[in-house]
């Protein structure tokens, strides 16, 4: 056993699993009972979080903090081994802020609402287990726990087509688990065993084996970011699940493939980044341009969304293949900034759904007269979306497309094809939210169908409220996110432009440099 402190991160991982076991056994037949343990549960989980974090993370460190190791599995050499840096800790705040609002969201679920509530607390663990995970077998543990409540999440309280997407979603997924599995073992297995993470990162694995490896990570990950061609899953799990459940995927569950890549393909697998890096640049552009165009193509709110996360996860894609520290830090930041801005308008689109009872934008028209409150909420989130400079989502893409545009490796001819491609983007990113805007919003069928609509209630406008105070905040003071992760960005960039030094043989850095440009 090696832990110096009380173990904090055992007690956050393992309490709302813990507490969901008391779900089925509590007294309520009207499930009002147990909606109320549950919000109590993720309550009392983001407070823990937020006081301990702030009482024993060190802000400007890069290396792992609190870690608490515990043999486990010894036959196995499977440890419960948990620990958090600049890359797990902004995430796992993440995490407890979107799911507690997630489960406040789901307030009127009176369908088996025992079991979505259990789900919700299973899934609460896991999704923290998989950012605060130091063992490689304890992370991919999470990761496939993490799986099942998603599924039956959608499948039970999805849409008409619920069990098509739950199955797409899980197939997708479930395959890209295999390759995780493949290329851990592998590392895990070369030389001394160990699944330290840690560890990992400072084996010297052959440089073929390093190539083979990060592509097991990249298709394993690319299919949660999601990258194309491996995004299909998700605009069918988004049109079919409950907008709690679309709050997690787009809020949550997208950022784990973003923290994969950085976590294992950068960090464990440095020299081959060199390699691929200009296939995740490209891959980058290829997903902010398709999911902006497809965005436009979808008459679906939700399925519009869908595309719209596409694309924007293109930026963490950048941003990871720039070699600077700015990109990095784009990148880390637009996924914090994704995730809160798409949580708030799949719950928005969820909110308007309850009124209109559809999905399809040119079945509304007129929304905003008998909604002024979810309209207003609505625009807000949109423009943070679309990159307005005060939110969240400005200083991020900017960040990205400076850490691109300044960086080094890249010839200049390279770097400005890119950067024009990938700016391209946001030109089309207003338009199609603001056509949805004006769908959705603006003209009079409302008034034709809609005499009963009623507003946003005072639960639904604190829920969209607790999401876009924090991305106003981060958008007029970056630091206060920034720092948190900084230290760790400026290391990840480190150890790979010293990889580009002493790469072996006819694939040096130099090389591909002189290639690019």
């Amino acid at each position: 056993m090696v832990t110096e402190h009380f173990p904090w991160l055992t007690a956050i991982l393992l309490f709302p699993a813990v507490a969901a076991l008391a779900v089925p056994i509590i007294p309520d037949k009207e499930g009002k009972t147990i909606r109320w343990y549950a919000l109590g549960v993720a309550l009392i989980e983001l407070l823990v979080m937020v006081t301990v974090f702030r009482q024993h993370y060190e802000l400007g460190s890069a290396s792992f903090q609190m870690s608490e190791t515990y043999p486990w599995i010894p036959a196995l050499g499977l440890n419960w081994s948990l620990a958090v840096d600049g890359l797990s800790m902004p995430l796992v705040l993440l995490t407890g802020l979107i799911t507690t609002l997630s489960i406040f969201a789901s307030w009127n679920v009176t369908n088996k609402p025992r079991l979505f509530y259990f789900l919700m607390l299973v899934l609460f663990s896991a999704q923290i287990g998989v950012f605060a995970a130091r063992d490689l077998l304890l992370f991919f543990l999470m990761w496939e726990i993490e799986l099942v409540p998603v599924y039956l999440l959608v499948s039970i309280w999805g849409g008409a087509k619920r069990l098509y997407a739950a199955t797409k979603f899980i197939l997708y997924t479930a395959a890209g688990s295999i390759f995780i599995l493949v290329a851990g073992l592998a590392m895990a297995f070369y030389g001394d065993v160990t699944f330290d993470m840690a560890v990992l990162s400072q084996k010297q694995y052959p440089y073929l084996m390093q190539l083979l490896c990060f592509a097991g990570f990249l298709v394993a990950f690319g299919v949660k970011l999601p990258i194309f061609p491996l995004h299909t899953w998700l605009p069918d799990t988004h049109g079919e699940a409950s907008a709690p459940v679309s709050m997690i995927l787009a809020g949550v569950l997208l950022k784990m493939g973003g923290y994969g890549l950085i976590r294992f393909n950068l960090e464990m697998l440095p020299d081959a980044h060199v390699v691929f890096a200009p296939i995740l640049m490209v891959l980058g552009v290829v997903n902010i341009l398709y999911g902006a165009f497809s965005a436009f193509a979808q008459v679906n709110m939700k399925r519009r969304l869908a595309y719209s996360s596409i694309s924007h996860m293109g930026f963490v894609l950048l941003g990871i293949a720039s070699f600077t520290d700015l990109g990095i830090s784009g990148a880390l930041l637009q996924m914090l900034s994704h995730g809160l801005i798409a949580a708030c308008l799949f719950f928005l689109a969820g909110v308007t759904y309850d009124r209109t009872h559809t999905l399809m934008m040119d079945e509304m028209g007129g929304v905003a007269k008998p909604m002024p409150k979810t309209f207003a909420l609505f625009t807000i989130a949109a423009m943070a979306s679309l990159a307005l400079p005060g939110m969240s989502g400005f200083v991020s893409e900017l960040k990205v497309f400076l850490g691109v545009a300044t960086s080094d490796v890249y010839g200049q001819s390279f770097r400005v094809v890119m950067t024009l491609l990938a700016a391209s983007g946001l030109i089309i990113t207003p338009i199609y939210l603001l056509s949805m805007l004006r769908q959705v919003f603006y003209g009079n069928d409302a008034a034709a169908h809609g005499q009963g609509f009623t507003d946003a209630k005072p639960r639904e406008v604190f829920i969209a409220a607790c999401l876009i105070l924090p991305i106003i905040v981060i958008g007029s003071y970056p630091k206060l996110a920034t720092q948190t992760y900084e230290a760790k960005a400026v290391a990840v960039v480190s150890e790979v432009r010293q990889a580009m030094v002493t790469m072996p043989g006819d694939a040096n850095a130099v090389r591909l440099a002189e290639t690019l440009r």
